[in-house]
């Protein structure tokens, strides 16, 4: 299977993802086949399949290559002037601080089973402003979407690189 470069960044990372999921298969299909009961004959001839992984593979690696590079090459249209591979990195870090935002949110604001010891109740209270978290959370949120939108236009407007050899 050779490299299209006449695709979009988007349509390239669709053929990723269809790529993988090839990938998948064969290594499934390997596991079926790659052991059968003595005097059986596997239902696929392993050396065929280990062939094609093989070909799936390299297929892929260029094809990220080519993802990678045009990420790297091309700027997001917008003020900051960052890269796509960039803003990637940028969306997927606003992701980690969102998913500490919302843990610590759920933390603060979760109901604790009161224990009584002896006469005393054991009570808990929060020690962050859930209230202030909460909106940050939502400002980062807002954020992510609209760095996203950005990045799905700038996959359909962007025509996948060739590789560039060094």
């Amino acid at each position: 299977m050779t490299l299209e470069l006449n695709m979009s960044l988007a349509e390239a990372l669709l053929e990723r993802k269809a790529r993988q999921e090839r990938l998948q298969n064969l290594t499934q299909r390997l596991a079926v086949n790659a052991r059968v009961q003595e005097g059986d004959v596997p239902a696929e001839d392993p050396a065929t399949l280990l062939a094609e992984a093989g070909q799936a593979v390299a297929d892929l690696e260029q094809l990220i290559v080519a993802i990678n590079w045009t990420n790297g090459a091309t700027r997001l249209p917008g003020d900051e002037g960052m890269t796509i591979m960039e803003a990637i990195a940028r969306r997927d870090m606003l992701g980690l601080r969102l998913a500490t935002l919302q843990s610590t949110i759920e933390a603060a604001t979760k109901t604790r089973e009161r224990w009584a010891v002896t006469r005393n109740e054991v009570r808990t209270r929060a020690t962050v402003d859930v209230a202030a978290l909460q909106r940050e959370h939502d400002d980062l949120a807002r954020t992510r979407r609209e760095l996203d939108a950005r990045l799905q236009a700038a996959n359909w407007a962007t025509a996948l690189l060739p590789m560039q050899t060094t």
